[in-house]
């Protein structure tokens, strides 16, 4: 028989449906062979196998790259979203159909029930969604969102003012950031091409370019890692860094590239990249900061993307390295980046089988960020290779896997 590697699909188990039993699902649903899809995602044969097992957790790299090889969305080899069980556990989820119908008004105004509150007011309530969305509160986020999306677009039906256009563009990059998170990628697509056309009418400058940010990171979600890094510098090159805000958005768009170039696996241009945006961040003194468009463009930030990059790229002493070098006191860097750092050396620290570590950062993960905990995949991954390794798994990583819904 010439397919000797072909495994037959794993039978279901209440406890089976981990990253790696939906990748072997999702092969064998296209006909490729273990060795196969190996080939095609640039990964050895043995490697898959201990995935798709269970023993080894499933990258992020590794996702992206058996959803293109299968054709299918990597949320579903994620096995996302991650619905709950009750009324409370699935509430951020029961947000996503309102933030749809928010975002069908198009050529027509929503009726509401009252008059939309003045722009003011609305820009008030856009400064408390970002400091959800850094906090990753998901659930008040897409609770609150769906509001103002529609009365900011009574605003640009009725006035046409360039103020209400970004407003509005605000608003729907942070339903953009939100439906992403959860592993809707087919509204996050949307989304985008609805921040496109209020970029057009903002009178902003650099929200066209947001917008190729917002699309490149949604690439590169989808593993399209040479697309994504070919727009992302191309915008950068047209950034002219004549002042901190300007700045800003040039480091943010070298720390997006720094990140897909690693998953690409092109280490000296992540690299390069990296050290572009921590340039640009040296470059703005504290008291020009304003950072109006939420990207936390500062040394810390990109300090933390530099262990992001040398986890990306699998090198864990550099990883270790520099998270020891790491100072993250002050202001600068919002929750869920702080959490998502925790993660990222839960992850590094697992690779090592210091189980102890790894799980100690990650349960500073959820301490830090519950929702973020709860809702990304390589959070779920971590926690399930952790119970695995234990013969007797600790009562404080079994109570943070019943929490996640594991």
């Amino acid at each position: 028989m010439a397919d000797l590697d072909w495994n037959p699909e794993p039978a279901a188990t209440p406890n089976s449906e981990h990253t790696g039993y939906r990748i072997a699902k999702a092969r064998n649903l296209r006909g490729f062979t273990q060795e196969g899809l190996a080939l095609r995602v640039n990964v050895s044969r043995s490697l898959l196998s201990k995935v798709e097992s269970g023993a080894k957790p499933a990258t992020p790299s590794l996702v992206a790259a058996v959803a293109r090889a299968c054709a299918v969305d990597p949320a579903e080899i994620n096995g996302q979203p991650y619905r709950g069980t009750d009324k409370n556990s699935d509430a951020v989820h029961a947000t996503i159909p309102a933030i749809r119908m928010a975002l069908a008004y198009v050529d027509i105004a929503p009726e509401l029930e009252a008059r939309p509150r003045t722009l003011d007011e609305l820009r008030t309530e856009i400064t408390e969604l970002r400091k959800l969305q850094k906090a990753a509160s998901h659930v008040r986020l897409g609770a609150r969102l769906p509001a103002v999306l529609e009365e900011l677009t009574v605003h640009v039906m009725e006035s046409d003012a360039a103020r209400a256009w970004r407003l509005l563009n605000r608003a729907q990059a942070l339903a953009g950031s939100l439906a992403r998170r959860l592993g809707y990628n087919d509204l996050a697509q949307v989304i985008v091409e609805r921040t496109s056309v209020s970029a057009q009418h903002a009178e902003d400058e650099h929200l066209p370019c947001l917008v190729s940010l917002g699309r490149a990171r949604l690439l590169m979600t989808l593993g399209a890692w040479d697309v994504a890094l070919k727009m992302i510098k191309q915008t950068a090159s047209k950034v002219d860094q004549d002042n901190p805000v300007s700045t800003e958005v040039f480091g943010s768009l070298h720390l997006s590239a720094a990140i897909t170039a690693a998953r690409a696996a092109k280490a000296a241009d992540a690299w390069e990249h990296h050290g572009t945006a921590t340039d640009a961040a040296a470059r703005i003194s504290p008291r020009d900061r304003r950072d109006p468009y939420g990207l936390q463009m500062n040394p810390q930030n990109a300090a933390i993307h530099g262990c992001a990059v040398a986890v990306e790229l699998g090198d864990a002493d550099e990883a270790i390295k520099l998270d020891r070098e790491l100072n993250l006191g002050g202001r600068g860097v919002g929750g869920e980046r702080r959490a998502h750092h925790d993660l990222d050396m839960s992850r590094v620290h697992l690779w090592g089988n210091d189980h102890e570590k790894s799980l100690k950062r990650i349960l500073h993960t959820e301490h830090i960020a519950p929702q973020m905990a709860r809702f990304h995949p390589s959070a779920r991954e971590t926690v399930r290779q952790l119970q695995r390794s234990y013969r007797k798994p600790p009562e404080s990583l079994r109570l943070l896997a019943g929490r996640m819904g594991i």
